[in-house]
């Protein structure tokens, strides 16, 4: 276990738990898609691969910096994880890694502040394959089965972020969508490309500018959040 009493909010929101509360409640479904989350042995002990620790290591393996970069999905995690769509209960977050391992993000977990003790959670999570609270029974972090569309509500409108896809206003774009419903959202979690999967329906771009993974996220939280008066 990870043993952290800063793991779990202090509020808990209040989720859906039933197959039936899972298709209808009104709330967001964000996929990090093709997140770098991968260990490595560096002496004795494991580590979580990255471009600053492992330049080394990468060379070695004619591996491209640019795609090692597990600090994006960390930075993309506390702004989803930290908004008041979240602590309403209104969001739901998958990450699927390069390495196709799908990860399901509990709602209630603090993701560390620090990429120093995110990284040293995520080696443990994928070693141990789930993190469960210290103060109780609950799973914060758990390695699901492929593939995430079997997770995904019913009818549920999904949409994909790209540089390359119809350029909105999505504050006023969310206002066309179905009232009441769930949407999924899929972000990519990578320096550069596009996370392109066959389960979205429609690419949109939400900005005229490149934006960072985190700040497309915040982007969207934002929009649903006055969508649904979530203060």
């Amino acid at each position: 276990r990870f043993r952290s009493s800063k793991c779990v909010m202090a509020e808990a929101p209040k989720v859906p738990k039933t197959p039936a509360e899972k298709d209808t409640a009104q709330r967001l479904i964000v996929v990090l898609e093709r997140a770098c989350l991968e260990t490595v042995k560096a002496g004795k002990s494991y580590e979580l691969l990255n471009c600053d620790d492992h330049a080394h290591i990468l060379k070695k393996h004619k591996r491209d910096p640019g795609e090692c970069r597990p600090d994006i999905t960390h930075q993309m995690l506390l702004t989803l994880l930290d908004s008041p769509l979240n602590k309403s209960g209104k969001l739901q977050v998958y990450i699927h890694t390069e390495d196709n391992i799908l990860i399901e993000v509990s709602p209630h977990i603090r993701i560390p502040r620090t990429y120093k003790r995110f990284a040293g959670l995520m080696v443990q999570l994928l070693h141990k394959l789930k993190i469960r609270a210290v103060t109780g029974p609950e799973t914060l972090l758990k390695v699901v089965k492929n593939p995430v569309t079997q997770y995904l509500p019913t009818g549920a409108r999904r949409i994909g972020t790209s540089k390359t896809g119809t350029l909105c206003k999505i504050n006023e774009w969310v206002t066309t969508l179905p009232e009441g419903k769930p949407v999924v959202f899929v972000l990519g979690a990578l320096a550069h490309g596009k996370a392109e999967v066959d389960y979205v329906e429609e690419y949109i771009s939400v900005s005229e500018f490149p934006l960072s993974g985190s700040v497309a996220a915040g982007k969207v939280c934002c929009a649903f959040e006055g969508l649904w008066g979530i203060c």
